[in-house]
């Protein structure tokens, strides 16, 4: 099971999820605060042979099973690149087509997954625990989808739970939000998070920077620090954008460069609105800020990018593109 589980405020959430009742739970909440994590210990809590108030034992033939994606009363429904990245299998059929190179793996819940999902509710469970299915990233079911689990979700036969887990609740239909119990997921402490991450390997000067730098999310810390982007790159990304840069930005990816530059858009709305940063200390913004109306229309340019990040034309040329709209922008003046 992923080390994470065993973060202390994962495991706090657990246990009180654990002591109430309900056959849905839609967990959500900012990426980096272990929806996923919390989700895999629920499921595997409910269908424990030994289950504590604390969560699964970690140790039974059913854990063993989860710990290695292979338990038969288990339904994980996520696109296929998720899977592809967390370990999970595919089907025969979507790994014969991939491997084929028929297709590529999709980046959406398909609507043949969730119709599978949806047949496992109504068969018996295999060891006596009953089942569960668990979505994640549920934003990523399109409508045809969604409305394909509606009625399973309404009225689940047999002993079937479910959690979905998000990080953005509200592309979710108002028909999935209103069939689940809603938990929001919980902050750690920085003090917490940061003893964690020493746990994890993380040097201390290095945590405490990427932990302001991934906005107080420790799971995002991990991926920045995964990514190779040091505290001392994040302190210089906004002269280098002022100054338009494009070496700056040449080891990430266009997900990787949007993703810096709207935190960084974040703080810069936040000190022209009189408030503290969140990513960046305040001696490393310009001291020059544009308008907030500059800024907006900034971000959501960068939203609309984002939509086309994973599949662009050229990475590189988005790349000196996302460069000179963000030097644009931090040289403005209204």
């Amino acid at each position: 099971m992923s080390a994470v589980v065993q973060a202390p405020w994962i495991a706090r959430q657990a246990h009180d999820l654990l002591a109430q009742r309900g056959h849905a739970w839609l967990l959500q909440g900012p990426s980096g605060l272990g929806q996923y994590e919390l989700a895999l210990a629920l499921v595997s809590a409910w269908l424990c042979e030994n289950p504590t108030s604390q969560g699964a034992c970690g140790v039974c033939a059913s854990c063993h099973a989860i710990a290695v994606h292979t338990h038969a009363d288990l339904e994980v429904l996520m696109p296929e690149t998720v899977m592809m990245e967390l370990g999970w299998p595919l089907s025969e059929k979507a790994q014969d087509e991939i491997d084929k190179k028929t297709r590529k793996p999709s980046k959406e819940i398909r609507v043949d997954a969730m119709r599978d999902a949806v047949e496992f509710s109504q068969r018996t469970d295999a060891r006596g625990r009953g089942k569960a299915v668990l979505v994640f990233p549920a934003e990523r079911m399109n409508t045809i989808t969604a409305n394909a689990l509606l009625k399973t979700l309404e009225e689940p036969p047999g002993h079937v739970r479910f959690v979905l887990a998000t990080e953005a609740s509200h592309m979710l239909l108002p028909t999935i939000r209103s069939r689940c119990l809603a938990h929001t997921m919980k902050w750690p402490e920085a003090s917490e998070a940061l003893v964690w991450l020493a746990e994890q390997g993380l040097a201390s000067d290095d945590a405490q920077n990427l932990l302001r730098t991934a906005g107080g999310r420790p799971a995002d810390v991990l991926s920045l620090s995964g990514s190779g982007l040091s505290p001392e790159w994040w302190g210089h990304l906004p002269q280098a954008m002022r100054q338009g840069d494009a070496r700056h930005l040449a080891d990430l990816t266009p997900v990787q460069a949007i993703d810096a530059l709207q935190k960084l858009c974040h703080d810069l709305v936040l000190r022209q609105s009189g408030a503290e940063p969140r990513f960046f200390e305040k001696s490393q913004l310009p001291s020059s800020i544009a308008s907030l109306s500059v800024l907006t229309d900034w971000f959501k340019r960068l939203v609309q990018a984002a939509r086309t990040a994973e599949h662009p034309f050229n990475a590189g040329l988005m790349l000196e593109a996302l460069t000179a709209d963000a030097h644009q922008t931090l040289m403005s003046k209204g």
